[in-house]
């Protein structure tokens, strides 16, 4: 039952990815996110969905236009703690980003994520 809940909260943030426009970006994020989220991304720790979202709308709006984010791993849900697998592509389908994320649930959202990304070609991916 936790991992139904988990990967619903974890596919509504990837979602936020994918969105129509940037206007649904905060829908899908409050869908998957505690207001007080805490978030260690590529560039160090943020706080709250306000952070996320710009984040998230940073990503959409790259140079070579918006990517596309997909899931690539089962959820694995060991406690209160998840983990995924995760994959972002260009326009043109090159592999831009790849990496695992970990996160944390309180009251079936995500009230702290971890992202480790790295380029797909590097030893790391």
């Amino acid at each position: 039952m936790q991992e139904t809940w988990a990967q619903s909260a974890i596919d509504s943030f990837i979602a936020a990815f994918n969105a129509a426009s940037d206007d649904h970006v905060p829908e899908l994020l409050t869908r998957a996110l505690t207001a007080d989220v805490v978030f260690w991304g590529p560039f160090g720790r943020s706080d709250g969905i306000d952070a996320v979202e710009r984040f998230v709308c940073d990503m959409r709006r790259h140079p070579d236009g918006p990517g596309t984010m997909t899931r690539s791993s089962d959820v694995d849900m060991p406690g209160e703690w998840a983990r995924y697998r995760w994959l972002y592509r260009m326009p043109d389908g090159t592999r831009r980003l790849t990496g695992t994320d970990v996160v944390h649930l309180r009251r079936q959202r995500i009230d702290q994520m971890i992202v480790f990304g790295a380029d797909p070609g590097s030893s790391e991916s």
